[in-house]
Order: C-alpha cells, then structure tokens, then sequence
C-alpha cells in the first residue's frame, strides 16, 4: 500500500526553476487521495505562470509514479487559492492590461479575462479534442431527474442512428455509468500515458467509478475535481467519435463551469421532470449555459407521465407538459417526453438500457427521436453533411 506521506516524501524533491524551497515546504500541493495504487493531487501555482510551470507539474507526476506500488498519478497545475508567501509571485501585468487573478479552480491567462485600452480582449479558443466532432453535454438543474439514464439512452439512440458515440461520466461524486452500462474492472493504460477507455454495446465510456472503488467517498474540492474532469476528458484515447456525451453532475457548481467554460461543447441538453420544483433548477441549468454562450440543443421531459404496468392506464403523477411550456417560454426546441415506466428503471438497473434491451419499443422509439433531433442541430452547425439518420 502507497501511504501519503511516501508521496510526501517524493514531493520534496521536486523544485521549481526558481524557488526558494521544495513544493511541498511552499505549501503548493493540495491533498492527497489515494485509490487502488493511484495517486491525485494537485499543485497550487500563480495563475499567469500556469503554462511556464508545466514542466513542474510533470515532475511532480514522474517522482510519484516512480513509488513502488504506485500504479498511476493525475496531477493538475491549479490557481484556487492564493500561494504561500515564499512562492515565486505573479509577473507583473503589462501596463496596458488589468490583471485578473481569478481563483476558480483553474488556471487563466490574464489577458483572456482583461481588457486592453481601447478594446475588449479576445475572445479565447477552447481547445479541441482530436478526433472528436462534437462534445454534448446532459444537464439539470438537480438530481434524482434522471439525467444519466437519459444520457445513456441519448448516446445509445445517437448509436443506434449511425454515429460514433462515446460518454464521459462527469459526475464525480456520484459516477452511474459503469452500472448503467454493466461495465466493470480497470482501465489500461497506453505507454504509462494516456488511458483506454472502457467500451460496451459499441460505445466507448470514460468514469471515475473506473479508477475508484464504489464505497469510496470521493472527498474533493473543487481543484481535484476540475482535474480529473479535464484528464478524463484530454487524456483519454477516445479516437474518432461523431459525438461524445457528457453525463454532467446536477446543479450548476465547480465541475459543471468547469465542461462549459473549459471545454468546446457543441451544445447542452437539459433533462426536467414537469413539476414546478424541478423546472425552477432547470432553469439555473440554462442560464449557466447561455451566460457561457453554449447553445441550448432542447429540453427533455422525463418521467412524463406514468403507464401502469397492469391496465396501460396512464397517470399524470407530476404534472404534465412543464418541461414543454418552459421550452416554449425561453425559446429553446421541445425534444420530447419520456414516460415514467418499470421497464426502463429495471433495465437500467440491471445495464441493459431500454434503447439495446428493447430497441423497438416506445420508450427507445422517443429516445431514438431525440438523438435524431439533437444530430440534426449539430450536423446543422457544421459544414460536413449529416449521416442518413434512419429510426423506426
């Protein structure tokens, strides 16, 4: 067993090109969360000099990795908080320039978030995924909405349409996709480097509940967490994907600024149930997109209504058509409703989404439409032609 205090240990041998002590002595590194022989961490640095101290965080990441036992390391650079008093402090900032130093959890160049004299800055390009065509994300404004079923079956149906498909599982905290999907074990790696994602019913998935035991509290401030999602993300070998969905976690906080602001998503979709309650943090979903200027692909209704299983009786157990008046209302396109049904709770619980269990029935059918109408606004967005869509 890896203890802390070995990758302590190692740690103070690491040194910047001009520091005054070791990382570990500045208090630059974060927590240290151990699981299954990998070690997460991540080192505090002025935000300006984030990219000019790269070659610290890999270092940092060879001397762990070197620890017998240790069998991989995620370290990221982060501007969090501000860094002990003996570290290197920021470079100045051009007298034309404000300086901004922000403490999200992530680090920015200054001049993406200034204003030169004379002119607002620059827009900044997110940088792409190679080999990856479109980033989708699966949002709501709360849990226990049915979001990653419904981003299952949107990624099964989008599938099952044509396309190449992967999912990244955002959620942190609360990882459901290798129950979803009845997938189990380790990732590999390739070359000590970059990671194999796990695959099953031909779409290639990425999660936390991988590298991390199911019973394991995941107790982590917003820094690790803005890791690990952007190395699940950028160092994964996804291949060539038509879209990757990204089962975002509920509400609007850290990990969610994180995907919209880091990340070039071609669109967001969000999942309400009608009831007034679950539209109000819908709403909150929405609003964070558009303030990051992603593009609202539409609205999803889950559990819609209810079919009792022995009558076929429908009953309107939380309201009916919220989802599609709050659509109408903001001016974002009604995807659809999903009915409330046993089958798909069973099946999803069991990993055998309803969209592969039962690939012709009503419920696959709707999600089928849904990822027809999302592929359609995507391909819509770009200048390479759409693949035939074709759904019963």
């Amino acid at each position: 067993m890896v203890s802390k205090e070995q990758v302590t240990d190692a740690l103070k041998t690491v040194r910047g090109p001009d520091f005054e002590s070791d990382i570990v002595a500045l208090g630059m590194v974060s927590d240290v969360f151990i699981s299954d022989g990998k070690v997460y961490f991540s080192l505090t640095v002025p935000a300006e000099r984030a990219r000019e101290l790269e070659p610290l965080r890999q270092a940092a990441e060879r001397v762990v990795k070197a620890i017998p036992g240790v069998k991989g390391a995620m370290v990221a650079l982060t501007a969090d908080k501000k860094p002990a008093a003996s570290a290197p402090a920021a470079r100045p900032a051009p007298a034309a320039g404000h300086s901004h130093g922000h403490a999200h959890g992530h680090a920015h160049d200054h001049a993406h978030h200034g204003h030169a004299h004379g002119g607002a800055a620059p827009k900044p390009q997110k940088p792409g995924i190679p080999g990856i065509r479109h980033i989708i994300a699966v949002a709501s404004g709360k849990g226990g909405v049915g979001k990653s079923t419904t981003a299952v079956n949107l990624a099964l149906g989008l599938k099952a349409n044509g396309l190449r498909v992967g999912i990244l599982d955002a959620d942190i905290y609360g990882p459901s996709m290798p129950r979803l999907l009845k997938i189990s074990g380790r990732p590999s790696q390739i070359d000590g480097k970059i990671i194999q994602p796990m695959e099953n019913y031909g779409v290639k998935v990425m999660s936390m509940g991988f590298l991390v035991d199911e019973e394991t509290a995941m107790i982590w401030r917003g820094p690790m967490v803005q890791s690990a999602l952007l190395q699940m993300l950028r160092e994964v070998a996804w291949g060539e994907l038509d879209v990757l969905v990204v089962d975002m976690p509920p509400g609007t906080g850290d990990a969610q600024l994180t995907m919209a602001q880091q990340v070039p998503l071609s669109g967001a979709v969000i999942v309400s149930t009608p009831q007034d309650l679950a539209l109000i943090d819908a709403r909150k979903a929405i609003t964070m997109f558009r303030k990051v200027e992603v593009p609202l692909l539409g609205v999803v209704e889950n559990m819609s209504y209810f079919i009792a299983p022995d009558t076929g009786a429908r009953y309107d157990i939380f309201g009916h058509g919220g989802a599609r008046a709050e659509a109408g209302r903001i001016d974002v396109p009604f995807l659809g409703e999903i009915p409330l049904t046993m089958a798909i709770r069973e099946l999803s619980d069991a990993g055998t989404p309803v969209v592969v269990a039962e690939p012709d029935g009503p419920q696959s059918v709707a999600y089928k439409s849904i990822a027809a109408q999302v592929w359609q606004q995507l391909a819509g967005a770009e200048a390479r032609p759409a693949p035939n869509l074709v759904f019963e």
